[in-house]
Order: C-alpha cells, then sequence, then structure tokens
C-alpha cells in the first residue's frame, strides 16, 4: 500500500490545486487527505477539530427550526457535513469558488463526499463567498441569481472558513471583505437574530471583536483546543460567533 498518492491535479484561477492522500504513522491506519495551492497547503484531514466546531458552535447560538444554513468554503467537507447533524436545518448551500473542490465532492475523490451528496438538503454552489456575501438583494442562492424579480430569502446562520485568519487571506482580494461597510452587507441576509460565525487559525483578535461590535449587537470567540501529536502540545484555533440584533 502506498504511503503518498496525488489523486488530482487541476489549474485553478489562484494557481494549480491539487489533493493528496498520505499515510503517517502517528495517525495508524488513517488515510490523510490534504490539498495544496501551489507550494501552500490550504487544508488537511490531520486536524478538524476546529471545523467542525465552527458548526456546531455556530448553530448552537441559532434559534428555531427548518433553518437555511450557508457554510463559506467548502474545503474538505467537515464543516458542512457537522452542519447537517443537526436535525433543524431545512437547507444547506456550500458556496466554494472552485469548481475544481466541488467536483471532488461529487466525484467522491474525498470520503465525506458520499455523505454530502446523500443529504438532500445539501447544495453545492459554485461561486465566490465574498461577492456573493455583499449582494443580499440576490444572496447565495443560485436560483434567485437565475431570477432577478425574486428576492432572496433570509439566512438563519452563515458559517465562513475561508482565509486563514481575519487578517491573513487565502486571497489579498479578501481582505475588503472585513470592513464594517461589507459585514453590514453580508448581514442583511440574516434574519433578526441569525448568526454569522468564522474560523480563524490565530487565538481571537481584539480589533477583529470590535470589528464586529459595529455589525452584529454580540460577538463571542471561542478558543478550540485539539492534540498536536507532533508537537506533542495542545494546539489552538478560535471561531468567532456573531448574533445579529432582533
Amino acid at each position: 500500500m502506498p504511503l503518498f498518492e496525488e489523486i488530482d491535479s487541476q489549474a485553478s484561477p489562484l494557481g494549480e490545486i491539487s489533493l493528496r492522500k498520505r499515510k503517517m504513522p502517528v495517525f495508524g491506519d488513517r488515510d490523510i487527505y490534504e490539498v495544496k495551492l501551489g507550494e501552500e497547503f490550504l487544508m488537511s484531514s490531520m486536524f478538524v477539530e476546529a471545523e467542525e466546531a465552527l458548526s456546531t458552535l455556530g448553530l448552537a447560538a441559532v434559534k428555531g427550526c427548518d433553518l437555511k444554513v450557508v457554510v463559506g468554503g467548502l474545503g474538505l467537507g467537515y464543516t458542512a457535513v457537522a452542519a447537517l447533524k443537526d436535525e433543524r436545518i431545512k437547507e444547506l448551500l456550500v458556496v466554494d469558488a472552485l469548481d475544481t473542490v466541488i467536483g471532488w465532492h461529487q466525484d467522491e475523490l474525498v470520503p465525506l463526499g458520499k455523505i454530502l451528496n446523500a443529504d438532500s438538503r445539501n447544495r453545492y454552489v459554485h461561486g465566490s463567498f465574498f461577492d456573493l456575501a455583499v449582494e443580499p438583494k440576490s444572496g447565495f442562492d443560485p436560483a434567485v441569481l437565475a431570477e432577478p424579480s425574486v428576492r432572496a430569502e433570509p439566512i438563519d446562520a452563515i458559517l465562513l472558513d475561508i482565509d486563514h485568519s481575519p487578517t491573513e487571506y487565502l486571497n489579498e482580494a479578501n481582505a475588503s471583505f472585513y470592513t464594517s461597510d461589507n459585514l453590514s452587507l453580508m448581514a442583511e441576509q440574516l434574519k433578526p437574530g441569525g448568526v454569522f460565525a468564522m474560523w480563524s487559525q490565530n487565538l481571537p483578535d481584539a480589533d477583529f471583536e470590535a470589528l464586529l461590535l459595529t455589525v452584529f449587537s454580540e460577538v463571542n470567540s471561542h478558543v478550540v483546543s485539539f492534540y498536536n501529536p507532533f508537537q506533542t502540545v495542545e494546539a489552538t484555533n478560535s471561531v468567532y460567533v456573531c448574533i445579529k440584533s432582533v
């Protein structure tokens, strides 16, 4: 059995993107899936606790049922699959700018693709989250985008995991999203009391929390810890959970 396999590699608007699978002794027989964008590691299935916590913490703050939820950034599918464990979800829109990544899930080249494809509540949306976020009239739903006379239904929760942090971007063009004006445009798509939650690889940033409070009535930052066997230490990420005023 090979210890390393490149499953696919394709050109993308951001550069060459590749999907790989490897065995690592520290994880036993578990397959580790990873995605590289050029020479940069974009995502990995080694540590997924924080991606899952983005859904569990974000949705825990949402009230009601028959929820419409948007996930920004498909990745390897962990945030989306964790969200679908919430039985209150009626519709999940998973937005990704890279059709290659969506294709890996549709073709079930990654393990969680089968789960997402089998759940009728899930829909993939090929598009830029950051562009769709600041268009409150059309929003994230392709059905609405195809019919300009229809206004998008308000959303119960938006769960974002694309950039490394509020100040470290996958693409420098994303920086303009992290402003009061553009966060406010995104918040227009949320129902009163709706939730915006966001993952970061860093500990909570006080300046970003202050920025979020210019848009949302409540901001709670959560530190998510997980064991890193390579460094034999507890590593940390964070999840911001923001609530729109009622």
